[in-house]
C-alpha cells in the first residue's frame, strides 16, 4: 500500500515558547532525520506540515510574520513532496492534505513531528477515522513537560507513553523508526 511520511510542525516556533526544552531534542532529531532519510531512500513522499495560528504579529512565534514558521534548526534538509500550513490541531482540517493524499493513492500514513500529544496524536486519530492506516512513530515525535490541572508535573516521557497507550491498536500501529521503515521494504 502506498505510504507517505508526515513531518508535522517541526518548526522554530517552538523554541520561542516557555515550554520548549532542549533535553530530548538531540534524540528526537536523530530519529526524525533517520525516518526522513529512510523514506527518501525508498521514494516515499515526505509531506511537510507547518502550524500557524494566533495573531499575525511578529511577537507571536506561530504567526507567519514572526519568521519562526520554518524548519527547526537541526532538521535535515529535504525536498518535500508537498507542504501545507495548518491552523488547527489536525493536519487534515482545512489544509488540502486529505485531497493530496487521496489524489496520490496514499493508503498508509507515517506520523512524526512535534508535539506528540497534540498535533501528532490529533492527526493520527483523524486519519484513522477517515480510513487511513497509520504508523505512529513515537521516537520520531517530541513533546515537553507539562503541569497537570492539580499542579503535579507530567513528564514528556509520561506524555509519550500515555499517547502510545491510547493510540495503540485503536488508531495506529505504534512503532519505532526501524519498524516503520521495515514496513516499506
Amino acid at each position: 500500500m502506498p505510504s507517505a511520511l508526515l513531518v508535522i510542525d517541526v518548526q522554530e516556533s517552538f523554541r520561542h515558547r516557555p515550554s520548549f526544552s532542549e533535553r530530548d531534542l538531540p534524540a528526537y532529531l536523530a530519529a526524525q532525520n533517520a525516518l526522513i532519510a529512510g523514506c527518501v531512500a525508498r521514494s516515499v513522499p515526505v509531506v511537510r506540515i507547518f502550524h500557524s495560528d494566533g495573531p499575525e504579529t511578529a511577537d507571536n512565534p506561530f504567526s507567519l510574520a514572526s519568521g519562526h514558521v520554518r524548519p527547526l534548526q537541526g532538521l535535515s534538509d529535504f525536498d518535500a513532496s508537498a507542504t501545507f500550513i495548518k491552523h488547527r490541531h489536525s493536519a487534515l482540517v482545512g489544509t488540502g492534505l486529505e485531497v493530496w493524499l487521496t489524489r496520490h493513492g496514499i493508503g498508509r500514513l507515517i506520523v512524526s513531528g512535534i508535539r506528540t500529544e497534540q498535533c501528532c496524536e490529533t492527526t493520527t486519530r483523524h486519519a484513522s477515522d477517515l480510513g487511513w492506516s497509520v504508523d505512529f512513530v513515537t521516537d520520531a515525535t517530541l513533546t515537553f513537560d507539562m503541569v497537570q490541572p492539580d499542579g503535579r508535573p507530567l513528564s514528556a516521557a509520561d506524555i509519550q507513553s500515555r499517547t502510545a497507550t491510547v493510540l495503540k491498536d485503536r488508531f495506529a500501529r505504534i512503532c519505532s523508526v526501524t519498524e516503520a521503515l521495515e514496513q516499506l521494504s
